[in-house]
């Protein structure tokens, strides 16, 4: 089945179980359907509602999810994303296919919709790592790199901290202890897509057959990274303001990329609002572990770390170890996440109450 290509595209025994296990959970009238048809493939490009999709031969066809599919998809989190593997029935007379299901997700970064709705927007499905990517300039910002952080852990993918325009910092060591402080634990690079600087050592940490996703705000150097590691102009680039560092939107879609050396890159539009979703507490927890490592040692089990006695953060922040700065973003991310999933479980009431299914993206 063109093990080759799909290995290219990051495919593996642990996929191809997957892949086993989806088509067992076909329904009769599904296995009627298709009649041995389908074929794995991976969503390389994704508008709207239309895809781009790369199959086992190497070939790439225009996609769209069938009906059936679509009745199952009652959130926007549950439609194929740039980085899923799908379910194809490809037509290769007329270079195109139709998406029959999305297989079980490995990774699945996502933030809250723009606005008021509690909605997960998808930005990049199985990624294995989150390169994020902020500037070292007056754009600099540590606490937008927690939520980014929070968000990668709660993915499922390793985060990364990447830290751009090396050649035109005045000190880059201040830059990464700001970093270090801001994701404990997590590996920071300094690079210079002008210079090359720092480009070996980041492309050392993408192996073969690694799906990274590159997430940042506006204007730090996304799109002039991900040439610098494809290898050429794949994106376009724009310049920032000089006036305050503030960059405009380049990357105005999701493409999955091949990077030189095997491993697959997702460029992203630059976010301006990073807000959390509804998912595990878990990403907060790796995001914040010292804070919760602390918490531990609290006085009393349901320290909220204000002006309770014996509460051994406020202890550390006293001793200047913590930033104060550092707790109130935790709390507020807390709140975030809560507020979230309350939302979310009232959107999902409403949809069992109008008779709406769960689901199914084995059918």
């Amino acid at each position: 089945m063109g093990s080759d290509a799909l290995a290219g595209l990051g495919w593996d025994s642990r996929w191809a179980e997957t892949w086993s296990h989806w088509l067992n959970g076909l329904n009769e009238a599904a296995q009627r359907r298709y009649a041995g048809g389908l074929v794995p493939a991976r969503v390389l490009l994704a508008h709207k509602h239309l895809y781009r999709i790369a199959g086992p031969d190497g070939s790439e066809w225009l996609a769209e999810v069938s009906g059936q599919a679509r009745n199952q998809m009652t959130a926007p989190a549950d439609w194929p994303a740039v980085g899923d593997w799908v379910a194809a029935a490809p037509r290769p007379a007329e270079g195109r296919a139709t998406i029959a299901g999305v297989l079980p997700r490995r990774s699945l970064f996502a933030r809250k919709v723009a606005g008021s709705r509690p909605e997960a927007q998808v930005v990049a499905a199985n990624a294995d790592v989150a390169l994020l990517v902020t500037s070292m300039t007056s754009d600099f910002e540590p606490r937008r790199l927690e939520r980014f952080a929070a968000l990668a852990w709660d993915s499922g993918a390793v985060p990364c901290i990447v830290l751009t325009k090396a050649d035109a910092a005045d000190d880059a060591d201040a830059f990464i202890t700001q970093a270090e402080l801001a994701a404990p634990g997590t590996d920071v690079f300094t690079v210079s897509a002008l210079t090359g600087a720092g480009l070996e050592r980041l492309r050392a940490r993408l192996a073969p057959g690694t799906t990274v996703v590159l997430v940042g705000s506006s204007g730090v150097g996304k799109s002039t990274l991900a040439n610098a590691l494809a290898g050429g102009e794949r994106m376009a680039t724009q310049e920032v303001r000089a006036s305050d560092n503030k960059g405009r939107h380049t990357t105005t879609h999701r493409e999955l990329l091949p990077l030189e050396g095997g491993a697959w890159l997702i460029d992203t539009p630059g976010m301006r609002e990073v807000g959390m979703t509804a998912a595990d507490h878990d990403g907060l927890s790796s995001a914040f572990e010292d804070i919760e490592t602390l918490a531990a040692a609290c006085r009393f089990h349901d320290c909220a770390h204000g002006d309770e006695p014996g509460c051994a953060v406020n202890a550390v922040i006293a001793s200047g170890e913590l930033a104060a700065g550092r707790l109130a973003s935790y709390r507020k991310l807390l709140r975030e996440e809560a507020r979230m999933r309350r939302e979310e479980t009232i959107r999902l009431r409403r949809l069992e109450m109008k008779g709406a299914r769960k689901p199914d993206k084995r059918r």
